[in-house]
């Protein structure tokens, strides 16, 4: 959340400043790290800046940011501490996933302090019933796209970087990925979330109900926001049928206008079993 507002979880915002070394993070009084230590552990909690270095740049080393602390929480309850005491002590927050980003969202550019979602990575349930899996933030979304396999089912984000990228991540940029035609974007991938509120509360919203049509829809406040209204550390996600069989097609095209009408035929032929489809 944006630092003025009721805890002191940052923006993860844009940025036009490429390759420029941002000059030492500000400290934190050695009390107020003692603190954040109390909560995650000695090991957890990362001052040195040879540590903090891969936290703070991003992997085509066109952002470099700079923080005093990082932070690798082990749990929601963590998360929370961490988040209620930023807040007392208006210290701002950047949450951090696989750190895959390429428009610097998820650096500290302010010297805030980092909260890095990996160490969350527990699946915690599979339900071929309600063909849903529920995963923590930091689950990679090629561990969850394997578990999901191994129940004979699928879960159908896919994109360049995931392989390292998390599943609290893809759900706070609202990741497109490359299976957006058939499946949707993150945003509709997801029927529940767990989310730190900035002040250290959690908002349990995991459901498995497909069809709910309760009040607000809170879930979807949170998909997309980069972290700017609260952490996400768990996610309720739908599961698909596994396909029996991927078929390819290149076809020689004179031009964009025909590639738009040979997609349209192949709606009107197929509809949702065309997965993919580029130029």
């Amino acid at each position: 959340m944006i630092a003025g507002m009721t805890a002191g979880i940052t923006g993860t915002q844009e940025t036009n400043k490429m390759n420029i070394v941002q000059p030492s993070a500000p400290p934190l009084p050695a009390d107020l790290i003692a603190k954040f230590r109390n909560i995650v552990g000695d090991k957890y909690a990362v001052t040195d800046a040879a540590d903090i270095s891969p936290y703070v740049t991003e992997e085509r080393e066109l952002f470099h940011g700079r923080s005093p602390l990082v932070l690798r929480p082990g749990s929601t309850a963590e998360v929370a501490a961490i988040c209620k005491l930023a807040s007392e002590h208006q210290i701002a927050l950047v949450p951090q996933g696989g750190n895959t980003g390429l428009v610097g969202g998820q650096t500290p550019h302010h010297g805030e302090v980092v909260v890095s979602l990996r160490r969350l990575d527990k699946i915690r349930d599979v339900d071929t019933a309600s063909n849903t899996m529920t995963c923590e933030a930091g689950v990679i979304l090629q561990v969850a796209q394997q578990r999901a396999a191994e129940v004979d089912r699928l879960f159908p984000l896919s994109l360049g970087a995931e392989g390292s990228c998390t599943i609290g991540g893809n759900l706070s940029t609202n990741a497109g990925g490359t299976t957006a035609l058939a499946y949707g974007v993150a945003r509709e991938m997801a029927l529940g979330l767990e989310v730190v509120l900035a002040d250290g509360r959690v908002l349990n919203l995991l459901s498995k109900l497909k069809k709910d049509n309760t009040g607000y829809d809170l879930r979807n406040l949170f998909i997309g926001a980069e972290g700017t209204l609260g952490i996400i550390t768990a996610a309720t996600l739908k599961l698909h049928p596994k396909p029996r069989a991927i078929e390819t097609a290149y076809v020689g095209l004179a031009s964009p206008a025909q590639a738009l009408k040979l997609l349209a035929i192949s709606h009107d032929a197929h509809g949702s079993i065309v997965r993919k489809f580029g130029l």
